[in-house]
C-alpha cells in the first residue's frame, strides 16, 4: 500500500503513534501532544491519534475533536505499560511487563496497519522513538508510508543508558523522513550517538498560552516545584537547599512518584516538614494559580530533556531558577529570563534562590522577560507552523516518485 496523496494536496492526514496522550480531556498524560493535534488543526491537518489500551478507556474515542483509536495489547490487568511515566522501570523490575511490552510492539504495529489502510494518511507521525518509533519505522517498510519522529526525553536518556539501544536509535532514525527533538541539548546528545546521520531538528512542542497567564499577587515567602518524585527530577536537591537557605520560605510540591515516602522522611529529618506542602499530582488546569502565587518555580533536575514546566511558568511571568543541564539551556537564559546555576550542588541552589529571594524587583523583571521569549517559541500556531513545513517536506520524496 503507498500512502494517498489527497485531491487537495495542501489538506495532509497525520497519524500520531505515542504511547503518551490524553486519556479524557483536561488529562495531564502527554497533554501537549493534544494541544499540538489540535493546533495543527488550526493550520488545516487532520489528526488522528493511535495509542496503547488502559484501564476503563474505550477503544475509539474523540478528545477535544481528535480521534483516538486505543489498541489492545494484554488482559486489562497489565494494560498498565503506558500514561503513567512508569515503563522504565516497570520493565526493568518484572518479566511479565517485559512480555506486556512485546506485546505492545506487536499489537501496535497491527494496529497502525489497519488503521493506515482505513484513513490513508500521509505521514506517520512517532512521538518518542521508543516504542512508537520502533513500529512506524516497521510498520513503514511494509505499507511505504512514510513517518517522521520527534524525541521528547526518556528515550533519548533510554538510548544512552541501555545496552544495544543506540543501535535502535539509529535504525530509527535512518528510516525516518525527518527526525526532530524537542530541545538542543537532546539532538545533540542523539547526534553523538548517531555520528553518522544527519543531526536532529530541534523543534519544541505547544504550550498552553492560553491557560497559563500573569495575574494575581505573588507571596513573596513561597517557592514551588512541579514534577515527578524521583532521583532525574533533583527534589532530593531542592529540600537540602530549602534547609540550607537563610531565608525560610514555603515549598509547594506538586506531583507525585516512587520516592515520596522517603522525600518526605527527608523534609522530616531535615527539620523543613512544617514548610513543605505535598500537594500530588494535580490537573493542569490547576496549576496557574500555583504558578501565580511563587515567588519562584525551582527546577533542580538534571538532563531534562526540556522543561515544560519551566515554560509554563515563565508565561505567568514567574521567575525560573534551574540547574544549568540539558534542554533548560533552551528555555532560561541566565540574568535575562531567569537563573541557571552551574555548580550542581544544594548549597549553590540555596545561594542562587535567597538571592533571588531578596531582589523581588530583579525577580519580576526575569519574570517578564520569560514570558516574553516563552510566547516566541512555544505559542502553538508557531509550533504548528513549523511541522507543517517538516511535514511538506518530508512529503516530497513521496511525491516524486
Amino acid at each position: 500500500m503507498t500512502s494517498a496523496i489527497a485531491a487537495d494536496p495542501a489538506a495532509l492526514r497525520v497519524l500520531f503513534l505515542t504511547h503518551a496522550f490524553p486519556r479524557w480531556s483536561g488529562d495531564a498524560a502527554g497533554s501537549f501532544l493534544l494541544r499540538f493535534a489540535r493546533a495543527l488543526r488550526q493550520v488545516g491537518i487532520e489528526v488522528s491519534v493511535v495509542a496503547p489500551h488502559a484501564a476503563d478507556l474505550p477503544t475509539r474515542d474523540s478528545i477535544d475533536g481528535i480521534e483516538v483509536i486505543h489498541f489492545r495489547y494484554a488482559p486489562t490487568s497489565l494494560e498498565t505499560l503506558a500514561y503513567t511515566g512508569t515503563m522504565a522501570e516497570q520493565v526493568s523490575g518484572s518479566w511479565s511487563a517485559r512480555l506486556s511490552l512485546g506485546s505492545m510492539l506487536g499489537a501496535g504495529f497491527w494496529r497502525v496497519l489497519r488503521e493506515q489502510r482505513r484513513l490513508a494518511p500521509h505521514l506517520v507521525h512517532a512521538h518518542w522513538w521508543f516504542p512508537s518509533g520502533v513500529v512506524a519505522a516497521a510498520t513503514s517498510r511494509l505499507s511505504q508510508v512514510p513517518f517522521v519522529t520527534t524525541m521528547h526525553g526518556s528515550d533519548v536518556r533510554l538510548a544512552r543508558s541501555t545496552t544495544g539501544a543506540a543501535t535502535g536509535l539509529a535504525w530509527v532514525m535512518r528510516a525516518s523522513r525527518a527526525t526532530m527533538t524537542v530541545s538542543k541539548w537532546l539532538a545533540d546528545e542523539a547526534h553523538a550517538m548517531t555520528p553518522d546521520l544527519p543531526a536532529p531538528r530541534v523543534s519544541p512542542m505547544p504550550a498552553a498560552t492560553e491557560l497559563f497567564t500573569p495575574s494575581g499577587t505573588r507571596a513573596p515567602d513561597r517557592l514551588l516545584f512541579v514534577g515527578r518524585l524521583n532521583a532525574q527530577k533533583g527534589i532530593e536537591l531542592l529540600l537540602r537547599a530549602l534547609a540550607a537557605m537563610r531565608a525560610r520560605p514555603h515549598l509547594d510540591v506538586v506531583g507525585d512518584g516512587p520516592d515520596v515516602e522517603s522525600l518526605r522522611g527527608l523534609a522530616s529529618s531535615l527539620g523543613i516538614a512544617d514548610r513543605v506542602t505535598w500537594r500530588g499530582a494535580l490537573p493542569q488546569t490547576a496549576l496557574p494559580d500555583l504558578y501565580r502565587r511563587a515567588a519562584a518555580l525551582v527546577v533542580p533536575s538534571r538532563d531534562e530533556g526540556l522543561g515544560l514546566v519551566a515554560v509554563e511558568a515563565q508565561l505567568c511571568e514567574t521567575p525560573v531558577i534551574a540547574f544549568d543541564s540539558g534542554g533548560l539551556r533552551d528555555i532560561v537564559q541566565h540574568g535575562v529570563t531567569g537563573i541557571l546555576v552551574d555548580v550542581f550542588t544544594a548549597d549553590a541552589l540555596a545561594r542562587a534562590t535567597d538571592e533571588l529571594l531578596a531582589s523581588p524587583d530583579r525577580a519580576a523583571s526575569l519574570g517578564a522577560a520569560g514570558r516574553r521569549a516563552a510566547l516566541a517559541m512555544f505559542s502553538p500556531d508557531a509550533v504548528a507552523r513549523s511541522y507543517d513545513a517538516i511535514y511538506r517536506a518530508a512529503l516530497e520524496p513521496a511525491r516524486s516518485k
